[in-house]
């Protein structure tokens, strides 16, 4: 998959580098790539932001750079691209899985107070939002982006079946996890997972989800189940 990430903090995305994504980058499995906004500006300083007519508080990123570091960046609109904004549709792991399935991808950050609206009416695809509140930039929110749908891209993750067993995977809550030692600070690891008996431990982990879910995200249970998820 490739990535492109449209921003006026490119260094931000360094953090990409380490862990899963950053493995997932140096092995090939994800293309990706930063490219700084300002360098596209025609302004003699590289200005990229203005005061917005009709007067208000705060600086909005002018047209002229961000257009032209789209088209550079994807001339042919061959990515999809899309706009990071509390405006957008809510980013869930249903949409991961299908942004995942886009060979090419690109985001575009915002800043101050957000991109002129011509720019987006002209270029963006879409408009996606990581939660009902808002942050100082889009940077953030790309890179939640990028983590989250990066998982089911083939490859990425160490084993093929790692995100079919998480959190939201069936629509409910993950299951606790343990590990060594069986006993800590007089806590025991549930007997049950130390048995060896597979069937017993699946059914075990399906009533912890079920419970986990009903106690602490209630709203994620369909209310046409019947209780029977």
């Amino acid at each position: 998959m490739r990535i492109r990430v449209l921003t006026l903090f490119p260094q931000m995305f360094d953090c990409l580098n380490e862990s899963i994504i950053g493995r997932a980058i140096k092995s090939g499995k994800l293309d990706f790539q930063a490219v700084d906004i300002r360098a596209y500006s025609k302004d003699k300083h590289q200005k990229c932001d203005d005061t917005p007519y009709g007067g208000g508080a705060g600086m909005v990123m002018t047209a002229q750079p961000v257009y032209d570091c789209i088209n550079a960046v994807d001339p042919n609109h061959e990515y999809l691209r899309i706009y990071m904004s509390p405006k957008g549709e809510r980013l869930s792991d249903s949409l991961c899985r299908s942004l995942a399935q886009n060979d090419s991808i690109l985001l575009l950050c915002g800043h101050y107070e957000g991109i002129d609206q011509r720019v987006l009416d002209l270029c963006i695809d879409r408009e996606i939002s990581i939660g009902d509140y808002v942050l100082s930039g889009g940077e953030l929110a790309a890179m939640v982006v990028i983590d989250s749908a990066a998982r089911f891209v083939d490859g990425v993750l160490g084993s093929a079946v790692s995100h079919e067993d998480e959190t939201f995977s069936d629509g409910m809550l993950e299951y606790p996890q343990y590990t060594r030692p069986p006993t800590f600070m007089g806590l025991s690891v549930p007997e049950v997972l130390l048995n060896g008996n597979h069937k017993e431990i699946d059914k075990f982990r399906k009533q912890q989800s079920r419970a986990l879910t009903e106690k602490l995200r209630p709203d994620l249970l369909s209310d046409t189940d019947d209780g029977k998820r």
